[in-house]
């Protein structure tokens, strides 16, 4: 028998079950997923770090 998945949604928090007919997991719906999105293009969620480090696309680097 398998378990039932639950997760928090990611932009509101609601809990969403994991199953393949959620098309908008890990969200709760499709509001939130474009909310999240916006987030991220507008900048204003980030991952930490130093962006430049290991930037294999960078042209900055030294040509050896």
């Amino acid at each position: 028998m398998k378990e039932d998945i639950f997760v928090n949604c990611p932009t509101c928090k609601a809990q969403v079950e994991w199953i393949d007919s959620n098309s908008e997991r890990p969200f709760c719906s499709e509001r939130c997923k474009n909310n999240d999105f916006i987030g991220w293009a507008h900048e204003d969620k980030s991952i930490n770090g130093n962006s430049s480090y290991d930037d294999i696309f960078s042209e900055d680097k030294e040509k050896k």
